[in-house]
């Protein structure tokens, strides 16, 4: 029978039922194109996600001088979202194997009209500063959505194509954080300061069609059951917690820059921006760059292997953290845009690459254990590297209050992916006995 024989007489719920996309027939039988479906709604999902997720990194930008919050509590109020993101992440991501990837889609997309309902209508001068931090850490549901989404994607690709399917579904979902940010700035020139609310309660309608999408057009795989202990299998793996920092150093990185970039800028050189929306032409370009990088990590980790690329973006991100640093101590503008530019570049890259480790972690367990394993540590992974994005914003935070810059942070952030880079040739690149437990991630 030929594949386009195969493909006309095999319907989709065949296809499901005998899904397994490295069966090369099955996949030319159209399986591939049921593949490319789900990819594409489940990047909408997660943009979205990614969105409401950032919001307040958007929303401190408005909060002028009636709202009575300083620079040490803004950090604080997108430190909130970041902290109740990374939490959910784990059970978002058994979540999918539990009700199904487009039940679960569906739902997940549904919740994220609460937290902009709730700041569309409340966030608003005279509000309370503990009102404001419920808000924030109500968005954090938005958060979760990478870790579901990945899992599922996960389970729709063969192994060639790993490495480029997450690293454009997750790049597609990372794109959300610069997309909220030019909403904002389009509020900010439309409207000015005044109507906060406008900018979370833009996302009500694109959420309703996130979740019509999603109920329409994707697909529960059937027979999908969590290995029982998978997480606790996984957790016992010393690699399991070797990919989690370097998660750390890439994803919570780019997600911990994307919620305090803007403000680094305000308040580190608040004297070249007579308004915060000078500041807001600036905080787009690197999460945007970022996020489309991110796939082109994962093409070269397949070429190349995850982790000599992990390897090399750790290097770079050293230098990108050098460069911010030499530019703050100068007061450079340009220099020091250009530093986080390539800090938000480099880690994106870096998402994309160490995410393809992952399954090559698992290449000699039977296939089917194989990909549960995977999918209990890529909610893992993503669960600890989102935390990253907390510790981004704290360590931001302490620097400012201790010293009234953030050197002290980037110093942080240099030493961190100088060890990163270390820990990834220890475990990964060594040609000794840890090779042999590493070769499927490293070649």
């Amino acid at each position: 029978m030929t594949a386009t024989t195969t493909e006309q007489s095999l319907s989709d719920r065949a296809l499901l039922d005998a899904w397994n996309p490295e069966d090369e027939e099955l996949w030319a039988a159209g399986a591939r194109r049921i593949a490319r479906r789900n990819l594409v709604l489940s990047i909408l999902s997660e943009h979205i996600g990614f969105s409401v997720w950032s919001l307040w990194s958007v929303l401190v930008l408005f909060l002028g001088p009636a709202y009575h919050v300083d620079a040490a509590g803004k950090f604080l109020l997108t430190s909130v979202p970041t902290l109740v993101g990374s939490v959910l992440r784990l059970p978002y991501s058994f979540a999918v194997t539990r009700f199904g990837g487009r039940n679960w889609t569906v739902f997940s997309a549904l919740i994220l009209l609460v937290p902009c309902a709730l700041a569309a209508f409340l966030v608003k001068p005279g509000v309370s500063y503990s009102t404001l931090l419920v808000l924030a850490a109500i968005t954090g549901v938005g958060g979760g959505n990478f870790a579901s989404s990945m899992t599922n994607i996960n389970a729709f690709y063969p192994d060639r194509l790993k490495g480029w399917a997450l690293g454009l579904n997750a790049g597609g979902g990372n794109i959300g954080v610069a997309a909220v940010q030019l909403v904002g700035l389009a509020v900010l020139a439309w409207s000015g300061k005044g109507h906060p609310g406008l900018v979370a309660g833009i996302y009500l309608p694109l959420i309703v069609l996130a979740a019509a999408g999603a109920a329409l057009y994707m697909d529960n795989l059937p027979n999908r059951k969590a290995e029982k202990g998978a997480i606790r299998e996984v957790a016992k793996r010393g690699h399991t917690w070797i990919i989690s920092v370097l998660y750390i150093g890439t994803f919570g990185s780019f997600i911990g820059f994307g919620f305090a970039f803007g403000q680094v800028l305000q308040v580190q050189f608040k004297h070249q921006f007579a308004t915060p929306i000078d500041a807001a032409y600036l905080t787009f370009l690197g999460p945007l760059l970022g996020s489309l990088s991110r796939p082109v990590g994962g093409w070269l980790a397949d070429r190349f292997g995850g982790a000599r690329v992990s390897l090399a973006t750790f290097a770079l991100m050293a230098g990108g953290a050098a460069v911010v640093l030499t530019a703050s101590r100068a007061a450079s503008l340009a220099a020091f845009v250009t530093g986080f530019v390539l800090l938000f570049v480099f880690s994106g890259v870096g998402n994309g690459s160490v995410y393809k480790m992952i399954p090559g972690l698992f290449a000699d367990e039977p296939e089917a254990k194989g990909r549960r394993l995977t999918g209990a540590l890529i909610g893992l992974a993503g669960a600890v590297g989102a935390f990253g994005g907390v510790l981004v914003n704290l360590a931001f935070r302490q620097s400012f209050l201790s010293t009234k810059n953030g050197d002290a942070a980037y110093l942080g952030f240099l030493v961190f992916y100088a060890l990163c880079a270390g820990l990834t040739w220890v475990a990964y690149l060594r040609s000794s006995a840890v090779r042999t437990s590493a070769v499927a991630v490293a070649e």
